[in-house]
């Protein structure tokens, strides 16, 4: 079985001499491809691999990779804004022009908001290659992880919808070899149902009845729609032994095996049948609902 789920968590650490770092990659239901990037500041420049690293391991799912670094040595820089330091310059000179007020000292002018500038230098000097290679390492590493999460949760879903399906070709097996099917069944339910109408009518004509039985008789026949169900049954089970993702086909395949329950729960004219048809639609529902955690 390869089935994969579109459901799954992982997590992925990396460190170097000043930084500390990991990834948590979570991936839930979706109707494709849906990356979620977050990433600190300063690690911008990595988005268009990361997008990349996902697509190539996963074909659906909503995945959110989510990068948190911190450094152990931080490296802060104290720089002095020359434009807004010349402005400050610039108003003092005309205050003491005008009021004869001593020169402000130097530190003074650098505890005025906006001349002294305090700043991460890892944020604005970029990642070295190396570091990028490690991050980008670790990110495989969770990606890895997920895929065999996503790959695990597939195996149970495999078990479930194996279950079900063999319980769509239990129940299809079981309608194709009711008593009622059979031609003396039907003759029998038909001759009691126009001798029924012929006693509380003496207007109605007999060969006219026949024809209407006949009628009557070819719609309710079930077997066209029997023959449709078993034959997605055997689609299911190659989709089942099949590489590559399969959801998209599964949830087709389980809207058809609905369009026939549907059709053979209305043509349905015993009391079993009737009852195999609502079960073969329950059923189908449910297979119908875990079908949308595959991938």
């Amino acid at each position: 079985m390869v089935l994969n789920s579109m459901t799954g968590f992982a997590r992925a650490d990396g460190a170097n001499e000043s930084v500390r770092w990991f990834w948590e990659v979570r991936s839930v239901n979706g109707r494709g491809l849906d990356v979620r990037v977050r990433l600190p500041q300063g690690y911008e420049s990595l988005e268009p691999k990361v997008r990349e690293a996902a697509a190539k391991r996963f074909a659906r799912g909503s995945l959110t990779l989510n990068l948190n670094a911190q450094r152990e040595t931080p490296t802060v820089e104290v720089r002095v804004n020359e434009a807004a330091l010349a402005q400050v310059l610039k108003a003092v000179e005309e205050v003491r022009r005008q009021t004869g007020a001593p020169a402000p000292s130097a530190e003074g002018l650098l505890a005025l908001r906006g001349v002294l500038d305090i700043v991460d230098s890892s944020e604005t000097a970029g990642l070295a290659p190396e570091m990028t290679a490690a991050i980008l390492s670790s990110l495989d590493e969770a990606l890895a992880a997920l895929a065999m999460d996503r790959a695990q949760e597939g195996q149970r879903l495999n078990r479930v919808l194996t279950a079900q399906v063999d319980e769509i070709e239990r129940l299809t097996q079981f309608v194709q070899s009711s008593p009622s099917r059979s031609p003396e069944a039907i003759r029998a339910r038909l001759a009691d149902q126009i001798a029924r109408l012929l006693d509380s009518s003496s207007a109605l004509d007999p060969a006219r009845l026949h024809q209407e039985a006949v009628i009557i008789a070819t719609r309710a026949d079930v077997e066209e729609e029997l023959q449709r169900l078993k034959a997605h049954v055997a689609s299911a089970r190659a989709l089942f032994s099949e590489g590559g993702p399969a959801g998209r086909k599964l949830d087709f395949l389980a809207q058809e095996f609905n369009r026939e329950a549907n059709t053979l729960t209305s043509k349905a004219t015993d009391v079993e049948i009737s009852r195999a048809g609502l079960a073969l639609k329950t059923v189908i529902d449910q297979m119908r609902e875990q079908v949308q955690n595959i991938e």
